[in-house]
């Protein structure tokens, strides 16, 4: 007899049908043998109409108001559902957030769960009882009792969170998609059904736009070793398991207001090749990675910066003892990726005497200011960043060599954390690629001329945290230049195409106080990443994605890496097709479309 934690969407409990069939397969999960806490998101796009109804008295409702009217919708759920299930003679009672005493921090809309008071319900799955909450709300602590809500994908928090608290055996979550599948079935049909994923791999796929799960359900799961199942409410197929770490038993306080960094990690055998002014056309990068794949040299770093002119800089780091092998072909492809330019001696350069520092952590999702944290305290260490490649759980910079016992100190004392080199999971076998992403809602700025100096990234970066505005890929330059007899680089990021404006005009004030030269906004960009436990320490990988999109003539504008993700930033008109592309690249496809009820969205 184990204890399962099941949580319903929307379409799910969407209608009297729908609700009496999630009674059904409730019922026969007690049969079973098993104990059941069901958690139910408001029924249908209910929670959609009291957002117009709020909209329809005031277009700006305060927000402790939206939270009041907002978690009613859920309550509807629980007691239709928990009066479906007293039809079919099962034992049950509905209970809200409050009641379930799952208490969060006082913000609204947007609350975090702090920790959950599990007597009540522990009482009641003692008595026999199936315990069914209303997800996406909490309470506040001390004599307030401020009625909160959790944001997008909050009903996926509680029903995880829940497991946690309650040393759950499962959590299942049901939705109307088969599970977790390789890309968006909208955009590329014969995407395929995976039959399991690391919570490493889902949180990258789900900070890229995967809806499937939100990334603080995967960041709870992984934090408290959580075993998550995503299934369909409309069959009884096994769905995608989600694999967790195991986890040692840890206090469930402050459940979600952990350490956003949980890893800090050194790699002193690492050397960096440049090539400078490579020409900016489709298939260069594909060239030269595919031939290094082919010389079995493992690439760790790949940094592609912001075009000047008609050429981009590529940068890369390998193994020291592969640093000889890697500069010969970067110098003898370097002609054939530039044709018509007479190559200079400094055209390609090597630095043998760097290091890279990586801070890792699930609890990086959602918290801009991570980021910035850590470029500014390497820089009050007067340590300089030379390269940045970030995602949304790793952040990596290369550091002089010289300076990477100081900044393995400095990082580990600021986040509160011992340093390791430990890679994210594996699991036995894993493919190199498991899923590819799309995100066409990004907008990328670049800062020209930066100073070259400490402190430069931290300041940019924690004004841009400061307002609330989370910045996705990281790209600084490899060229530096002398203006007014000042070395600088040029910087460029992506974020939310929502937050380009005010990332602008932020820019733009910092401009006088930091000195760049200016800053530009390009608004039509895609960004397309692959996804993959597997692509650690297999060369190739990233070889192969690029020679995919060079092959739809589809050229690359900005590249970033992490141990398990390649992302590539393309022109927004080719956004779907790179997708497409890179999909079938890695054998994804499938040879039918996988089905999948049409319920509305």
């Amino acid at each position: 007899m184990g204890l399962i934690v099941q949580k319903y969407g929307g379409t799910s409990v969407g209608s009297v049908e729908r609700i009496q069939a999630v009674a059904q397969r409730v019922q026969a999960t007690v049969a079973a043998g098993h104990q059941v806490v069901v958690v139910v998101s408001a029924m249908g796009k209910t929670t959609d109409s009291l957002v117009q109804l709020a909209r329809a008295i005031t277009p700006h409702p305060s927000q402790r108001e939206m939270d009041m009217l907002l978690s009613t919708g859920e309550q509807v759920s629980i007691a239709l559902l928990t009066m479906a299930l007293h039809a079919l003679g099962e034992a049950a009672i509905s209970l809200t957030g409050a009641q379930v005493g799952i208490v969060t921090e006082p913000a609204h809309t947007r609350a975090r769960i702090l920790h959950i008071e599990t007597q009540r319900l522990e009482r009641h799955l003692k008595d026999g009882q199936v315990v069914v909450v209303a997800g996406f709300q909490g309470i506040t602590a001390a004599a307030d009792f401020e009625v909160t809500t959790l944001g997008r994908g909050g009903s996926d928090t509680s029903a995880v969170a829940l497991a946690a608290a309650l040393r759950a055996d499962c959590c299942e979550i049901y939705t109307d998609v088969p599970g977790i599948l390789t890309t968006d079935p909208r955009l590329v049909p014969t995407a395929q059904l995976m039959a399991e994923i690391t919570c490493d791999e889902m949180l990258e796929l789900a900070s890229l736009g995967a809806k499937v799960l939100h990334p603080r359900a995967v960041e709870i799961a992984r934090n408290y070793g959580v075993d998550l199942v995503v299934r369909s409410s409309w069959s009884d197929d096994p769905g995608t398991r989600v694999v967790a770490p195991r986890r040692s038993p840890r206090p469930v306080e402050n459940l979600e207001l952990g350490k956003p960094v949980d890893g800090v990690a050194l790699d002193t055998d690492q050397a960096k090749v440049a090539l400078l002014r490579v020409a900016d056309r489709p298939g260069v990068a594909a060239q030269l990675f595919g031939e290094l794949a082919r010389q079995n040299l493992d690439v760790d770093l790949i940094i592609q910066s912001i075009h000047e002119g008609q050429t981009n800089d590529i940068a890369f780091t390998v193994q020291k003892a592969a640093l000889n092998q890697a500069e010969a072909v970067a110098t003898a492809f370097y002609p054939r990726l530039n044709p018509h330019q007479v190559v200079q001696e400094t055209d390609v350069l090597v630095d043998r005497d760097i290091a890279k520092v990586s801070i890792t952590g699930a609890g990086m999702i959602g918290r801009p200011g991570v980021a910035a944290q850590m470029f500014s305290a390497l820089a009050a260490a007067g340590i300089n960043l030379q390269m940045i490649s970030t995602s949304e759980v790793n952040v990596s910079c290369t550091v002089a060599a010289a300076d990477a016992g100081r900044a393995i100190a400095v990082l580990t004392q600021t986040f509160g954390v011992e340093a390791d080199s430990a890679c994210p999971q594996q699991t036995t076998a894993a493919p190199p690629v498991r899923g590819v992403a799309l995100d066409a809602k990004q907008a990328r700025l670049a800062i020209r001329d930066v100073p070259d100096r400490p402190g430069m990234a931290a300041a940019i970066f924690q004004s841009l945290a400061d307002a609330g505005i989370s910045v996705d890929m990281i790209i600084q330059s490899q060229r530096s230049r002398s203006l007014a007899g000042v070395m600088s680089r040029d910087i460029a990021f992506t974020v939310a195409a929502a937050d380009a404006d005010r990332a602008e005009a932020l820019l733009q004030d910092l401009q006088p106080k930091l000195g760049y030269t200016e800053v530009l906004v390009d608004r039509a960009i895609a960004k397309v990443s692959i996804v993959g436990v597997g692509m650690i320490h297999r060369p190739g990988i990233a070889a192969q994605m690029f020679a995919a999109l060079a092959k739809e003539s589809i050229n690359i504008q900005m590249i970033a890496t992490s141990e398990i993700r390649v992302s590539c930033v393309v022109a927004a008109t080719d956004g779907v097709r790179a997708l497409q592309a890179v999909h079938s690249a890695f054998g994804l496809d499938g040879d039918a479309p996988i089905p999948i009820p049409n319920v509305g969205k």
